[in-house]
């Protein structure tokens, strides 16, 4: 039987992300996130391409990503309550970290493989937080898929796609625990 990590298994049976609003300041100084980047850069990533990039998302840069985020929502047509949602990401005194996926040309490895390792580095970050013990959650909405947001606000090159936006702060409330997918209705049993 192999040696089992009870302590980490028992964290992923019962981690639960923290919503994003209800994270406050402090978030992890830059000498803090650094070992929660390299826990997320230890994810799968076949080929070894690193097809993925952090950009952490200071205070100074907050005002100017939400008002970017307020103008392309106008620009855009979106609806009042989309825009303020986006605009809100930015508005908090928290740390957020974009994990960008960054593809590399490989014959070798699809690009759809490059962007499940650019998930996997997103869980992997917000998952280190949570078990830091700070709050996190895993955000995206409209404002990661807008070319101009990318742009403007990240300086993205084009063929660079946000993966997510991972909020990361003091936990103010623990939310109750929701239901979870039922297992058993999820999975089937190849024998042969």
């Amino acid at each position: 039987m192999p040696e089992r990590n009870q302590a980490v298994l028992d964290f992923l049976l019962t981690r639960r992300s923290r919503p994003a609003k209800t994270l406050t300041a402090p978030g992890p100084a830059r000498e803090e996130l650094m070992p929660l980047l390299t826990a997320a850069a230890r994810s799968p990533d076949h080929g070894k391409l690193e097809p993925w990039r952090f950009v952490v998302i200071e205070r100074g840069a907050m005002p100017r990503l939400a008002a970017l985020a307020e103008e392309r929502g106008r620009t855009l047509g979106k609806e009042a309550r989309d825009i303020e949602k986006a605009r809100d990401q930015f508005a908090r005194d928290i740390t957020v970290v974009a994990v960008i996926e960054s593809p590399v040309e490989s014959q070798k490895v699809p690009a759809v493989e490059q962007t499940y390792s650019a998930g996997a580095v997103c869980l992997a970050l917000l998952n280190a937080a949570l078990a830091s013990g700070w709050g996190a959650n895993w955000l995206s909405g409209w404002v990661a898929h807008d070319p101009v947001f990318r742009e403007q606000g990240l300086g993205l090159a084009p063929h660079e796609r946000i993966a997510g936006f991972i909020h990361i702060g003091t936990e103010t409330v623990t939310p109750p625990e929701r239901p979870r997918p039922d297992i058993a209705a999820r999975t089937v049993w190849l024998s042969r």
